[in-house]
């Protein structure tokens, strides 16, 4: 009988030792399997004792969540750790989201632990003070997942909300105006003197915290690691330290202990005017609910909608809140006191979640071995990625067109039709073949176009390039790629683990002379089924080859740079 595996999702915190909680510790130490984040492993290295180490990097979380479900699956205890909290933009939710796909269920699959650690709202929060005393958000700045047109209407309703901001994955490289669009909303609702904070790696030996102001904050240093937090209206700054009071100056007096409104006295309407009293115990026609609709205008100067609704959907009523909330949206729409076109502009916000095409990110050219785009192919490619999309050229002699669509199938068909070759990108298998002398040696085509048919798009642990040449010269670089072959004499020279790019660099170590074309083939589907099976998530094959020795009965060997001499007659 197979023993039940286990999946411990663990959130370790913002990554001092000091700020585990004691779960997590005992959770990672008695972990078969640790999977994470490069960086993530590093943090809570000084914790890993006899475990085995699948360490993947950055947007490799899926991979890292069907490797820990496979790992669990086999009997093992899997620990996927997360930074902060697992559940707060961590693993959590993806590994329940593979766990579904493939059937889970609670009663009968591995067991399902999620461990939560401290998110980076709190950490950085008790570094500036106490600046999230009141009602606050979380947003993600990233819009690689999200449409941005979602996040920039959270940003507004929060704007519009009054709400404390915490802003996670703020800016990257390549991302530089979401935090420019975000401060421009927020700006709309606060003043420039609001008061923000900037944390970069909380409690890590390069933190670092900043106070600014909603105005100044694009002045500093703002990247993946720092977490900004934008007060509301009534957050202050004294001594250093941002503060945003909790409310309790209306009613309390804060400079001496004795109280001029008595404990029983303090709930009372007239003590708390700001509040809902409504003592409404039934809603009946029109005039109550317009009695309701119209406290919740004036309570919130003029904010009507999100106030409003609250109210209904709180108030003991007879008829379903859903109703009532609608009943009042049309009373503001007959009173002018809400435009018709904001209704309508949140409806569409609502649908776009659903209704956002899909970005379909696939490698086009013109031939295995013809590297000539036709002007009519050019035209195809230009009239399928529209205005929206994207064309890249790329030093792999093939294009990336990134297609806004819902109907992929289409896509690729169009492309097909005009004669092109479309491979999908990502962590496959791609070919990259020469030109054959300008398509004038074109022996060995025949193989080159069987491999692409029998081995390109398959999935494999990290992106993988098999490059071919049709003779001797090897141009193109081929012999440099993961796995390389050269045709020579009507045989096959075989090359494995190069890398192309990186400061080591270096050529494929060449395996095996003189394979027949039905060799080679056989050769090429046994190294890629082993490197299925056994590599680590987001594992180069290089590595890979290195890290087993031995590939389908071929063995590695340390790559040996060669020796510069240099010259006795100067320069």
């Amino acid at each position: 009988m197979t023993t039940r595996g286990k999946l411990l999702v663990i959130g370790f915190g913002p990554g001092s030792f000091d700020h585990i909680t004691d779960r997590a510790r005992t959770a990672i130490q008695e972990s078969d399997v640790i999977i994470g984040y490069n960086t993530y492993v590093d943090l809570i290295r000084g914790l890993l004792t006899h475990q085995e180490i699948v360490r993947t990097g950055m947007t490799e979380e899926v991979s890292r969540a069907i490797e820990a479900v496979r790992q669990a699956e086999l009997g093992k205890k899997v620990a996927v750790i997360s930074s902060g909290d697992a559940g707060v933009y961590g693993m959590a939710g993806l590994v329940y989201e593979v766990l579904i796909e493939q059937g889970w269920t609670e009663a009968t699959g591995v067991e399902v632990e999620v461990i939560p650690g401290i998110s980076a709202i709190n950490s950085c929060a008790s570094l500036l003070g106490a600046p999230v005393m009141h009602d606050a958000c979380t947003i993600s700045l990233s819009d690689h997942l999200t449409p941005w047109e979602v996040i920039a209407k959270r940003v507004e309703a929060a704007g519009m909300g009054d709400f404390i901001v915490a802003l996670y994955n703020p800016r990257s490289g390549r991302r530089t105006r979401q935090i420019v669009e975000t401060q421009r909303i927020l700006l709309k609702y606060r003043p420039a003197e609001t008061p923000v904070g900037l944390v970069k790696s909380a409690y890590r030996a390069s933190q670092q915290v900043v106070l600014t102001t909603l105005g100044e904050m694009l002045e500093h240093d703002i990247g993946m690691l720092t977490t900004v937090i934008i007060g509301n209206t009534s957050t202050k700054v004294y001594d250093g330290k941002m503060i945003t009071p909790r409310g309790y100056q209306r009613k309390y007096t804060l400079d001496r202990a004795e109280q001029p409104i008595r404990m029983n006295e303090r709930l009372k309407e007239e003590h708390e005017p700001w509040a809902l009293h409504g003592g409404v115990s039934e809603v009946r026609g029109n005039k109550q609910a317009e009695s309701i609709v119209t406290a919740g205008v004036a309570m919130t100067s003029g904010v009507a909608v999100p106030s409003s609704a609250v109210a209904l959907a709180e108030a003991p009523v007879s008829r379903s809140s859903a109703a009532l909330a609608m009943e009042a949206v049309s009373l503001l729409v007959n009173r002018g006191v809400l435009e018709t076109s904001v209704v309508e502009r949140d409806a569409r916000v609502q649908g776009a979640l659903f209704s956002q095409p899909l970005i379909l990110e696939i490698a086009v050219s013109p031939g295995v071995g013809n590297k000539k785009l036709t002007p009519k192919q050019m035209a195809v490619m230009l009239d399928v990625v529209g205005e929206d999309g994207e064309v890249e050229y790329t030093p792999h002699h093939y294009v990336i067109l990134r297609v806004p669509t819902r109907d992929p199938e289409f896509v690729s068909e169009v492309l097909t039709h005009a004669g092109m070759i479309v491979q999908p990108i990502g962590d496959v298998v791609q070919l990259k073949a020469c030109d054959f002398c300008n398509l004038e040696k074109t022996e060995s085509l025949p193989q080159a176009e069987e491999l692409l048919q029998r081995f390109g798009g398959l999935s494999v642990p990290k992106e993988l390039k098999i490059g071919f040449a049709g003779c001797g010269m090897a141009c193109y670089g081929s012999v440099n790629e993961d796995i390389a072959m050269v045709y020579r004499r009507g045989k096959f020279d075989l090359f494995l683990g190069g890398k192309a790019i990186g400061r080591n660099a270096h050529p494929a170590q060449r395996v095996a002379e003189g394979l027949e074309p039905s060799e080679l083939l056989s050769a090429v589907e046994e190294i890629l089924a082993t490197y299925k099976a056994k590599g680590h998530p987001d594992e180069r094959f290089h590595k890979f080859f290195k890290r087993v020795g031995d590939v389908a009965g071929f063995h590695h060997e340390d790559y040996q740079a060669p020796l510069v001499i240099e010259s006795i007659c100067g320069d």
